[in-house]
């Protein structure tokens, strides 16, 4: 069997460092890397093999460098990047029935998890919607209703179940744009985000699923007149 080479062994080593820096949130999304001279130094490697471990990290989704503006966190973590790519093959009406699933359980562990500080976020998110409802601004709508899932989803208190939502809210933005302009969404989605919010707050598991049930299915409905139009 061969065995692999020192300089092998160092970039797995220095991937495997900045993977780590990136998932504990040391560097964010949009970050960009520290200059060449100063990751040479921290990792103690040479400039080739600093540079072939970001070449591979890039080549993961992980990283994106841009010419002038140096290297940028892309992802926050390879698992991420594998479920986007999946995600973006995927059909919208798959990815409706992935979304179903886990914001149902979302919704069961919010209603028996949430505290102080999740309803307050849920229910800041919803006056962001009311906001933007009024001014008609679809755009600052959507962002809101993402908004407020991601809240939700978080109340769940559950970290895997936050990632794997988190990855599956970008494809599907166009899709609810198009909603949003074909359809007075507007105010049917604030009421049942009203709902969906007091049966959290009233820790009714029932009704929360039910809510959520009701609100991805109409949603797949419109998406469908939308799509034979």
């Amino acid at each position: 069997m061969l065995k692999k080479t020192e300089r092998l062994s160092l970039v797995e080593q220095v991937v495997i460092q900045i993977e780590h820096l990136i998932e504990s949130g040391h560097w964010q999304i949009g970050d960009h890397l520290p200059a060449e001279m100063q990751l040479m130094k921290e990792f103690d490697v040479s400039r080739n093999t600093l540079r072939e471990a970001i070449r591979a990290l890039v080549h993961a989704g992980l990283l994106e460098t841009k010419q002038g503006s140096g290297t940028i966190v892309k992802s926050s973590s390879a698992f991420g990047v594998a479920l986007h790519r999946q995600v973006e093959k995927s059909s919208i009406m798959e990815t409706l029935e992935v979304r179903l699933a886990l914001e149902r359980e979302a919704a069961q562990l919010a209603a028996i998890r949430r505290d102080d500080v999740d309803l307050e976020a849920m229910t800041e998110c919803i006056q962001l919607c009311k906001s933007a409802s009024e001014k008609g601004d679809v755009q600052e709508f959507i962002q809101a209703d993402i908004l407020f899932h991601k809240a939700m989803v978080k109340a769940s208190h559950n970290m895997m179940l936050e990632r794997l939502y988190e990855h599956i809210t970008e494809p599907l933005q166009s899709s609810i744009e198009e909603v949003m302009v074909a359809d007075d969404y507007f105010n049917y989605s604030k009421e049942i985000h009203y709902e969906l919010l007091e049966a959290i707050k009233k820790q009714d598991v029932h009704a929360a699923i039910s809510y959520v049930n009701q609100y991805i299915n109409d949603f797949r409905e419109k998406i469908k007149r939308i799509q034979e139009d």
